[in-house]
């Protein structure tokens, strides 16, 4: 026994409160000094061999071997994935086993709440625990002084609803021997009955839902019930972060005259053997987390692995080292992918039981000793670096982050983009078309103005220095070799637009006094019905923050804002009286329902167009009305040649990607189910799901595809192992089945400059590539309310240019603040700042 277990152990024999502290001292102090706790004793290093072994067996050296049989469903926009989420949660019937890195039990997985009031995610889970169901949620612990993620707020909330669910929040940040105060736990995984799963790039909390028309606007003067985006899901972080998220129905932004920011991305279910590594990944967590923080509390069950060594003895799971004291003493769960001779089906079993379908799945992840007890594994990163050096004709990103480094230059240490350089280099010396797709967010989805908040320059700087400025860049790189790099990979974001139907004069004022209830009345007693009757605690108090009205990109600090507290009604009942009351006294004063709530869907392919609205309010109300914000890309996933794809929870930085910084995992999905493709004008066979994903994706970044309503049932909400529908056939599914073809370069390009050119014309949109330096930037902001037109332009003109926006695709303008060379070029990228790792 080592110096420091002794000493831990004489400390748990003193009260529980100072033994605690006292061995976190220990803890911490035995971390200091060693930091190797947890692999130098004789069995530890035998485990580590064994673990090490199992994964230099395996392509991209994971944990896990790829395995085939799996049906893999992809799910874009939280609109399409939280409805099968809901459809999953709701058919467990012994395990729910939860990983994210912000849970938010309020969150409504069908939309709108006032139609689905059942499928809140509290609600859902309590009803499935009462029914017997044990269910496992594990939450990043967030340094609360820098997040607003309430997760103190889920694991008491969700705990005490019922004794069969039980919360794990990790890591600590001082006290513990695996304290950090950098790195989160990243992963965004549920896992049904050991028999279903999900991962990819959405979190089960708020401000992720939105749906393919991604609509800024959600006010709703005579018909509250339309309501999509309740309490503090009307968000924009650019503006104001999220504050005080246990207070879930208070809102931080004005919905009559702040837009929210729209969110774009990617999430998968999947059925079949791969399940059982993505249950091996959250049983070994789960168990660790226990053993460091829960280890004699019943509370938190050990679990055991799923797998069956009688019927699958070859599986490398079987050699572990805590396999078989987990099989003693931890909770089974019933698997239905290794079946021996003892298996047999149950007449409640799931049905679509093996083989379940086409792709052959392997899962990696990032993980290491503070995240997951075990060495270092950074295995996406070896399967990105792999996939693209591998890749034939073309590469799509999408990611939050672009993050990476072509060399041993500077502080960033992944090597994706010297991947990137090096497969960009070699189709050029061999005169190949190849072609690069990267789509990224505009700017940081955090709130502050570019000119002032170092924060967003260092994440700006460091996106910079990977794609096109100090020195050692993708293009840089690509142009040193004698090509020019615009020719292989280019760069996009999104960005939507909206109309937000709140005519302050005309209509809502008025209302107000004929009602003798203001607006903010209405709303906070739409908050009470939100809350019901609450069967433990609930905010009584709602609070209200609207920024000043201030230029594009500059933000008021929370300090200054203005903030108002008003009492929520005592009773449903008094705020369903209030909310009729003030949506009836529209009756006299206008036909409001000939009024669209929100515009956006014309971006899609509409069979009405823009000006087709009509507008009851005054002109200048109708421009006052007119909004754009950026669509945020969360997105983590890169799709190779139509016939691979990796997916998941790591973005391209090197938090994500290093392996001993932010937990994450993905899978590499392969479909043998290949179909008819075109690659540069030649028959060319592709996979379905990535083939079919990507095209989807183009579709709807190019307003190629239908609006749909979200409350609506449709095939592409179902959860694995229900197809998506076949859409090859479809006339915009034709038009990009070519991705690097030189007629779908000229759409895609077209497109995207087309919409820069509006956006920019009529709301002066940051970025920009006529702002080269600080002193054009300020002359180029309008002094105009943040995300509003600019002034002096009219209406007709607005409107007739809007109509010419197609989906939601913008060029980055890579030339933005250029001349600031300051901003990447000091002391930060030469080592010189020990925190530029929590940006990077």
């Amino acid at each position: 026994m080592s110096f420091f277990s002794k000493i831990d152990k004489t400390f748990s024999k003193i009260s529980d409160k100072a033994g605690r502290v006292a061995t976190g001292v220990v803890a911490e102090v035995s971390s200091i000094v060693n930091k190797n706790h947890r692999h130098d004793e004789e069995h530890e290093i035998e485990a580590d061999k064994i673990r090490t072994a199992i994964c230099e067996s395996h392509r991209f050296k994971s944990f896990a071997n790829q395995r085939g049989e799996n049906f893999v469903k992809w799910h874009i926009d939280g609109v399409d994935y939280f409805w099968a989420a809901s459809e999953l949660l709701s058919s467990a019937k012994e395990c729910i086993m939860i990983q994210d890195w912000w849970l938010s039990p309020e969150l409504y997985l069908r939309r709108p709440p006032a139609k689905f009031p059942e499928y809140r995610i509290d609600r859902l889970l309590k009803k499935k625990a009462s029914e017997g169901v044990r269910i496992y949620i594990i939450v990043y612990k967030e340094v609360t002084q820098g997040m607003n993620l309430g997760s103190s707020h889920t694991k008491h909330h969700l705990m005490d609803l019922h004794e069969n669910i039980a919360v794990i929040r990790h890591p600590d940040h001082i006290g513990t021997v695996d304290s950090t105060r950098i790195w989160s736990h990243h992963e965004k995984v549920v896992v049904v009955d050991n028999h279903f799963a999900c991962i990819g790039g959405l979190d089960l909390c708020f401000g992720r839902w939105d749906s393919h028309s991604h609509p800024l606007a959600d006010a709703h003067p005579t018909d509250f019930s339309q309501t999509l985006f309740p309490g503090q899901e009307y968000n924009n972080a650019r503006i104001l972060d999220f504050q005080k998220v246990h207070n879930f129905v208070s809102n931080t932004v004005s919905i009559l005259q702040t837009p929210r920011m729209a969110w774009h991305d990617v999430h998968m279910t999947i059925a079949g053997p791969s399940v059982l590594d993505i249950v091996q990944h959250f049983t070994e967590r789960w168990n660790e987390l226990k053993f460091r923080k829960y280890k004699s509390d019943g509370r938190y069950d050990w679990l055991q692995y799923p797998h069956d060594k009688l019927a699958a003895p070859n599986e490398p799971v079987h050699q572990l080292r805590h396999r078989d004291e987990w099989l003693e003493k931890g909770r089974r769960f019933r698997q239905r992918f290794h079946k021996g001779p003892e298996w047999k089906p149950m007449d409640d079993d799931h049905p679509h039981l093996t083989p379940m379908g086409s792709c052959k799945v392997q899962v990696v992840r990032s993980c290491s000793d503070w995240s997951h007890g075990v060495l270092k594994e950074s295995s996406i990163q070896t399967a990105y670096i792999e996939l693209i050096r591998e890749a034939e004709h073309y590469i799509y990103i999408e990611n939050q982050f672009f993050i990476s480094n072509t060399g041993d230059y500077g502080p960033v240490q992944n090597r994706i983009a010297a991947a990137l350089v090096e497969r960009i280099v070699r189709a050029a010396r061999e005169g190949k078309r190849f072609k690069v797709v990267v789509l990224i967010p505009e700017v940081p989805g955090f709130a502050g103005d570019i000119s002032t908040v170092d924060d967003l320059q260092k994440i700006l700087a460091a996106t910079w220095r990977t794609i096109n400025r100090g020195g050692h860049s993708i293009y840089e790189e690509v142009r040193a070799a004698g090509y020019e790099p615009k020719d292989y990979i280019r760069f996009y974001h999104l960005r939507s637009y909206d109309r937000i139907n709140a005519p302050w004069p005309s209509f809502i004022r008025r209302m107000e006094e004929q009602s003798g209830i203001t607006f903010h009345q209405a709303q906070i007693a739409l908050a009470k019905q939100w809350i019901g009757v609450p069967e433990i605690w609930a905010q009584d108090v709602v609070e209200i923050k609207e920024p000043d009205v201030t230029k594009e990109g500059v933000v008021v600090p929370e300090s200054v804002t203005k903030t108002e507290e008003i009492r929520l009604p005592a009773t449903v009942e008094e705020a369903t009286a209030t909310i009729e009351k003030f949506q009836s006294s529209a009756k006299s004063l206008r036909d409001d329902h000939q009024v669209s709530d929100s515009v956006a869907h014309h971006a899609l392919a509409d069979s009405t167009s823009l000006l087709d609205e009509k507008w009851l309010g005054s002109d200048q109300e109708e421009l006052d009305a007119y909004v754009s914000e950026i669509l945020y890309i969360h997105t983590k996933l890169m799709i190779v040649d139509d016939r691979r794809v990796i997916c998941g929870s790591a973005n391209i930085n090197d938090r994500s990607q290093k392996g001993n910084g932010d937990s994450e995992i993905a899978l590499v999905v392969e479909d043998t189910d290949m179909i008819d493709g075109v690659m540069n004008g030649e028959p060319y066979k592709v996979g379905r799901f990535a083939a079919s994903l990507r095209r989807k994706l183009y579709r709807e970044h190019l307003g190629l595809m239908k609006p749909e309503s979200v409350e609506i049932q449709t095939p592409f909400k179902m959860p694995a192992p229900t197809p998506n529908p076949d859409e090859t056939n479809d006339i915009g599914d034709k038009l990009v089945r070519d991705p690097i073809s030189i007629e779908m370069e000229n759409l895609w390009n077209g497109t995207a400059q087309r919409n820069r050119a509006i956006f920019s014309e009529l709301f002066k949109t940051v970025p920009s590539d006529t702002v080269r330096n600080f002193e054009q930037y300020k002359k180029y902001v309008p002094k105009a309310t943040v995300c509003h037109l600019a002034p002096g332009q009219s209406l007709e003109h607005v409107k007739k240019r809007l109509c010419e926006v197609r989906g939601h695709l913008v060029e980055a303008p890579l030339d933005f603040l250029i001349e600031e060379t300051g901003i990447w070029e000091n002391a930060d990228w030469k080592g010189l700042n020990p925190t530029l790792q929590v940006f990077i």
